[in-house]
């Protein structure tokens, strides 16, 4: 099982992003806990410094499996299903530019919020289609640099544009691109999902990345969450990517991250 945990390039409003700013100095402590790489949240590809990313990841032995575009919406406000159609093109092309990055560590992109809201006066259908039209787009841009877009069905109290596995299911067939799939998250599953473990069964080989976090978004462990289930139908899928840690710092961020993987190597010694 590899395991890595979010880490965001800047500080950031986002409490589930446990690690933010100073990439030495919690690359070093995410390194040292026995993680095997860092989900990197990275608000806008054109402000980071990939030179000094290949050094530190090099430094502390580990990969990039995947990119958080959450930033750009909890930061920008930027959605792919705004009314104004210059915030639309503005988040398409938010994502179009992270595409380099993620083919330089071949790392997947992952669509969080970054899909919207629905705002005042507009349509649940409307907005799906903005969300539809601007996977397409990404998708078609990433391809050709084999780099795969994943995105993450969040719960009704956050947005009430993709909130399970079987609509998730259904948008990938709307947006019809090979390299586009979905992130699994276990605290919106529980919310969600009348199963985790069907849904992920469901989901099978799209699952493109995989987030854990308990019933109560703190560090797997801290709830009611079977993760030994869960996980295990995670793995009977043929899924060999990353099992990733985006959970709130609580008690502290350190303390968080040290019991999710104590956690979670105990499953599986």
């Amino acid at each position: 099982m590899k395991l890595s945990i979010v880490l965001s390039t800047q500080q950031a409003k986002f409490n589930a992003v446990a690690f933010k700013g100073d990439l030495e100095a919690n690359m070093a402590k995410i390194a040292a806990w026995g993680y095997d790489g860092v989900e990197l949240a990275i608000r806008d590809s054109n402000l980071i410094d990939i030179s000094e990313i290949d050094g530190l990841i090099a430094k502390h032995n580990l990969v990039i499996p995947a990119i958080g575009t959450g930033q750009a919406w909890g930061e920008d406000r930027l959605s792919f299903s705004d009314p104004d159609p210059a915030v639309r093109a503005a988040a398409i092309q938010r994502v179009k530019d992270h595409v380099p990055v993620a083919d330089h560590f071949d790392a997947v992109i992952i669509v969080g919020l970054l899909r919207g809201i629905i705002r005042p006066g507009l349509s649940q259908e409307q907005a799906m289609d903005w969300v539809v039209e601007a996977l397409q787009a990404c998708s078609q841009a990433a391809a050709p640099h084999g780099v795969r877009l994943a995105l993450e069905p969040i719960n009704r109290y956050e947005t009430t544009l993709i909130n399970n596995v079987e609509q998730g299911l259904d948008l990938i067939e709307q947006v019809g691109a090979n390299n586009f799939g979905l992130l699994l998250d276990t605290f919106h599953m529980n919310i969600e999902d009348a199963s985790l473990e069907g849904g992920i069964r469901a989901a099978g080989d799209r699952i493109f990345h995989f987030h854990v976090a308990d019933s109560n978004r703190w560090y797997p462990g801290a709830g009611h969450i079977d993760f030994r289930s869960v996980l295990g139908a995670l793995f009977e899928t043929g899924y060999n990517g990353f099992v990733s840690g985006e959970f709130m710092p609580m008690p502290d961020a350190d303390t968080a991250a040290e019991q999710a993987i104590a956690y979670l190597h105990q499953l599986y010694q």
